[in-house]
């Protein structure tokens, strides 16, 4: 019989059985369900519509128990979905593989039945109870209140059965519907109030990750074996109740990231997920260092790290590193092998890569001769390639025996020069976690392919299986974060180092000034899904923006600066020290002191001699208005050399007494010089790893204009400001004080451009 004709004979429809073949999860479950369905004379359309219900709603663990079901809703047991639901629920919430069929029958119902009379008397109860709001509001009145009390009450009870009753008991006390009930709900008109207006200050409000954190579905301490796929032997419930023990039931997470390279971008994400969760289930993150790599591994990167899991505003409950526990996984590994499930082979790297190699030829040596063999690779007999132990297990993609140590002729950080043999990842991590008593082990999702090594390794050795969580990692469009990559970049002089502002490491993205802040909304927004995220900048952007509006003090610094002369000043009798927020729009927030005399500076851009008609600022003909000084300026000479121009000569007028400009725009007067580094996308293409739009490789795509660095006119009191301080430059955009700022000399960077543009 083939599928479809299966699916037919228990009542679908041609076409929801082609619908289903189309799914190949429940496609499996369905046909599982069908063949372990009890033989019997009765056609098997008396019972499909259950069958169907249970398959929708298997996961891979449930499939011991299917026979079982299949029992259950051939003898009546469970004879609605609510009961099967119930029945899955209560099965999965089992450690032990001995059923209590009592129990069982106890939690779906089973022989409760609920008459008639007992939901007639249930409905009667509770329409009394609720009589009056129903004569007043007649059949507009909301009955799904009714019946979701009648379910609560009997919770057995056949649902369409109260529906009806409902609809009988109503209809027997209002009586048939009338014109009025049938006309439809008039909207009344709110009547609007007339509030007093409040001066309101506006704060930012990133997105919370531990509010993201705390609505995911993760399992509870202890109840890891109700996790979709995971392994239950017949260890695991000692095994969970001493890590009950352990642990208090507290939920721990960890970040645990090689220390090779300086965090980007994707970590900021996982930081936030792991010390997110943590917080939000008000339980502890350990930082680990993965070093188990000694060829690149550096101290800058031990601090770098740490630094920056501190910056985004979050404390390790400890600090741990995977050589900690170099010995016992060494013992662990000898154990592996004693039974027969590790082996030591001589095949090359090259060999055990690509798709479906070669099975080893060593795979089935003698147990005695492979923990021989280990012994020599620990003593240094072997030289570097020549020997790997490897762990007897096939990964979900068809790739065997990943290698569980290898041979290294490198001294250790930590452990000095004690190992010539290193663990790798597969290894590691798991049992790193066991250790530790990680209770949800959070990952990217290209680790999923190792979840069956993680839960192998672990039961084989008989110890605490924590959960093996993926969420979808956070790509970015126009950088690389390869820790290989970006060092190219460095060592071909693109960029000065990790903390370059055109990268998108953690320190590069302080360096330019997004605050932590914004960076932690960014990856809240982003959510903890399955699903890849490849985000344009602008999007994290946008956060910055947000922020900065509320946070960075304004000040006006002339990018570009063109002299202007007031010929007339000492006729405007005005003061040679002006007073000007911080924020215009909340002049509460603090103010500041500028200088204001007749030699002043303005952008150049806000002059031209040859404008377009949309142009809005000073030409020989336009006056034009400069901010907080109160006057309107207009051009009475041009001096120029050659083609450029010097200086200009301008005659002022107060405000109030001109005509109004078109534009008002920002100046500085007995400035103070400043370096501006103006910061741009590294590359050209928004994937610049596409040897489709990039043929010549990423370091062929490189934007040409990704740093232009100009000396700007600024206002003095900015003078003494701290390394990372945020500013919006009025009509420019919003910088930040570089590292490289000393006591005579401030170097900023721009963080980012303004929304609105100010080029009229």
């Amino acid at each position: 019989m083939s599928d479809l004709d299966l699916f037919v004979s228990i009542g679908l429809s041609e076409a929801k059985a082609k619908e289903t073949l189309k799914n190949k999860n429940l496609t499996s479950n369905l046909k599982s369900v069908i063949n372990e369905f009890p033989k019997t004379d009765q056609p098997l359309t008396n019972y499909g519509t259950l069958l169907y219900h249970l398959a929708s709603k298997l996961k891979s663990q449930d499939s011991k128990y299917i026979g079982l079901i299949d029992l259950y809703i051939f003898e009546n047991k469970l004879d609605t979905p609510q009961r099967i639901d119930c029945c899955l629920d209560y099965l999965r919430s089992l450690i032990s593989e001995n059923i209590n069929l009592l129990e069982l029958d106890k939690a779906c119902g089973v022989g409760i039945v609920i008459t008639l009379d007992e939901i007639k008397q249930t409905v009667k109860d509770i329409i009394s109870q609720n009589k009056n709001e129903l004569l007043e509001k007649r059949y507009k009145f909301n009955t799904g209140g009714l019946m979701q009390e009648v379910r609560k009450q009997l919770v057995w009870a056949d649902g369409k059965a109260i529906k009806n009753e409902v609809d009988c008991q109503i209809l027997n006390i209002l009586g048939a519907k009338t014109e009025a009930d049938l006309a439809p709900v008039q909207k009344q008109k709110k009547v609007k109030e007339i509030k007093s207006i409040e001066k309101k200050t506006l704060v930012y409000k990133p997105l919370s990750i531990e509010e993201i954190m705390s609505k995911v579905d993760f399992h509870k301490p202890g109840e890891n074996f109700k996790t979709d796929g995971y392994v239950i032997t017949k260890n695991t419930e000692m095994l969970l109740t001493q890590h009950l023990k352990e642990t208090s039931g507290k939920v721990i997470t960890r970040f645990p990231p090689e220390p090779n390279g300086i965090l980007h971008i994707g970590h900021a994400k996982a930081i936030n997920i792991n010390f997110g969760f943590a917080k939000a289930s008000n339980g502890e993150c350990i930082l680990r260092y993965d070093d188990t790599n000694p060829e690149k591994e550096e101290e800058k990167y031990f601090t770098g790290i740490r630094e920056m899991v501190e910056w985004l505003g979050y404390k390790p409950h400890r600090i741990t590193h995977s050589s900690d526990y170099f010995d016992q996984l060494y013992k662990w590994a000898i154990a592996l092998t004693k039974k027969g499930l590790a082996y030591v082979c001589h095949q090359k790297q090259q060999d055990m890569q690509g798709f479906n190699p070669p099975p080893s030829p060593w795979r089935n040596r003698p147990v005695e001769e492979n923990l021989s063999l280990l012994n020599d690779m620990k003593n240094g007999i072997f030289d570097e390639g020549e020997a790997t132990l490897r762990m007897k297990v096939t990964l979900e993609e068809g790739k065997q025996d990943p290698v569980a140590y290898r041979i290294k002729f490198l001294p250790h950080h930590r452990t000095k020069d004690k190992w010539c043999i290193y663990p790798t990842y597969d290894y590691t991590h798991c049992l790193c976690d066991s250790i530790e008593n990680i209770t949800h082990s959070l990952c990217t999702k290209e680790f999923q392919n190792r979840r069956s090594t993680y839960y192998w390794l672990c039961n084989s050795l008989d110890l605490y299986c924590p959960v093996q969580w993926e969420y979808g990692r956070l790509n970015m469009n126009y950088t690389v974060v390869s820790k290989r990559k970006i060092g190219k970049l460095i060592e071909n002089k693109i960029v000065n180092d990790w903390d370059d502002p055109r990268l998108f490491t953690l320190s590069a993205l302080r360096r330019r000034g997004f605050p932590a802040k914004s960076i932690n909304s960014f990856c809240a927004r982003m959510g903890v899904t399955g699903a890849q995220a490849i985000v344009d900048p602008q999007m994290l952007e946008s956060e910055v923006q947000d922020y900065l509006n509320l946070t960075a003090s304004r000040t006006m610094v002339a990018l570009e600066p063109l002299k202007i002369i007031i010929t007339n000043f000492d006729e405007l009798n005005k003061p040679f020290l002006l007073s000007v927020p911080d924020f215009p729009s909340d002049p509460d927030k603090g103010w500041h002191d500028i200088k204001f005399s007749s030699v002043l500076y303005i952008e150049s851009s806000d002059f031209s001699q040859n404008p377009d008609k949309d142009y809005r600022r000073l030409t020989i003909d336009q006056t034009v208005g400069l901010r907080y000084a109160g006057i309107v300026i207009k051009v009475i000479k041009v001096i120029t050399v050659g083609t450029t121009i010097e200086e200009i000569h301008v005659e002022a007028t107060d405000v109030k007494t001109a005509p109004k400009p078109k534009a008002f725009i920002h100046w500085v007067s007995n400035p103070i010089e400043i370096e501006v580094r103006l910061y741009d996308r590294l590359f050209m293409h928004k994937n610049p790893e596409d040897t489709n739009q990039v043929p010549n490789g990423y370091l062929s795509d490189i934007n040409s204009d990704s740093l232009k660095i100009v000396n700007a006119y600024a206002d003095v009191h900015i003078l003494k400001s701290a390394v990372l301080m945020n500013y919006q430059f009025e009509r420019l955009g919003y910088f930040c004080v570089d590292l490289d700022s000393n006591d005579t000399k401030l170097v900023f960077n721009r963080t980012i451009t303004l929304k609105d543009s100010s080029s009229k």
